[in-house]
């Protein structure tokens, strides 16, 4: 019995999509919900699907794949449905089956594996056209750093269950890009990321773990993972959110800002909490060691190719001025030349 996410070859994506949609509109059944249309989102570590209703109001309705457990997958929601408690945060939140669960099982269907099935009330907002303006790099800033003061107060129940995120997953990931690399990198370039990526581990090993440095974030608050509505951010797609240091977290952000916008991104987090004096040192460690894992997901899609290698004059770049111990993050960067 094949996995419900198989996905080799292009063909295998145009079944998989067909799939998805015969088990989103299977799913909605079991939800007390008068829709009137069903628009797949996207194909990432679930397939989303935007479900509308008559009065506009909408949901996300997601297919996890088995990377996650149900466990993993409803305490996801568990956490939401805490930060939407707070005053000042709006986030997705899960609504129950006619059953009244919050994750949904399903049954193998035609050779494969069955797989859970989430939905969630639709964040109304735009996401940007990649052009910020400082108040709104800014205002995003803030929206971290809302985020990190409101899961730190949160008090996870007994059977909740979420991802580390730290030198374990990174090793993980480096193991997997070392399978795909060739695509993008020559064994030059390779061999000095795994130089980098040694340095990461070394330098996370020296990073004490306090509740002021660490505990529940994103996971994955890249600019695509933020809407805008009335000029205000608000965040999307938590499915990744789980244990890991909040430097990690802002890195994730910042990693697709221009560098005069990472240090406004940090003024607006600081605006309402305040990190360790020492913390730029650190933030260009976690800068790194996100950039690599961005090429280590996308490195096994054909369709990201072109893309990972147009980045490269930039990564390495980035990635020279970090084993030279020459400050980058907030510096303008010229690409390298490469081979």
């Amino acid at each position: 019995m094949q996995d419900f996410f198989h996905l080799d070859r292009e063909r295998d994506r145009t079944s998989l999509l067909k799939r998805a949609r015969n088990v989103a509109l299977k799913s909605l059944q079991q939800y007390d919900v008068d829709w009137d249309s069903i628009q797949f989102v996207q194909l990432s570590d679930a397939i989303t699907f935007k479900i509308t209703m008559s009065g506009n109001e909408g949901y996300l309705l997601r297919i996890h794949s088995d990377r996650w457990s149900k466990e993993e997958i409803h305490s996801e929601l568990t956490l939401l449905q805490a930060l939407n408690e707070s005053d000042d945060l709006t986030v997705p939140e899960g609504i129950q089956s006619i059953e009244g669960s919050y994750v949904i099982e399903l049954d193998p269907i035609d050779g494969y594996r069955g797989t859970c099935v989430t939905m969630m009330r639709w964040v109304e907002g735009e996401h940007s056209n990649g052009k910020f303006t400082d108040d709104c790099v800014y205002q995003m800033g803030l929206l971290m750093g809302r985020l990190h003061n409101a899961a730190a107060s949160f008090d996870p129940p007994f059977g909740f269950v979420r991802p580390a995120w730290g030198a374990e997953s990174f090793m993980q990931e480096m193991t997997k890009l070392e399978h795909h690399y060739a695509c993008f990198l020559s064994k030059k370039a390779w061999d000095t990321y795994q130089v980098a990526a040694e340095k990461v581990l070394a330098q996370l090993a020296g990073i004490s773990q306090n509740d002021k440095n660490y505990g529940l974030i994103h996971g994955d608050l890249h600019t695509g993972n933020i809407v805008f509505k009335d000029d205000q951010p608000y965040p999307i797609d938590f499915g990744r959110s789980g244990y890991g240091y909040y430097l990690y977290d802002i890195a994730g952000t910042i990693v697709g800002l221009a560098p005069k916008h990472r240090l406004q991104f940090i003024e607006g987090y600081e605006s309402v909490r305040k990190l360790e004096a020492n913390h730029v040192r650190d933030v260009e460690c976690f800068f790194i060691m996100v950039m690599i894992e961005n090429y280590c997901h996308h490195a096994s899609n054909p369709r990201e190719t072109s893309g990972l290698i147009a980045e490269q004059p930039y990564a390495q770049a980035y990635i020279r001025n970090y084993l030279y111990d020459t400050p980058f993050v907030f510096e303008t960067i010229q690409p390298v030349q490469i081979d």
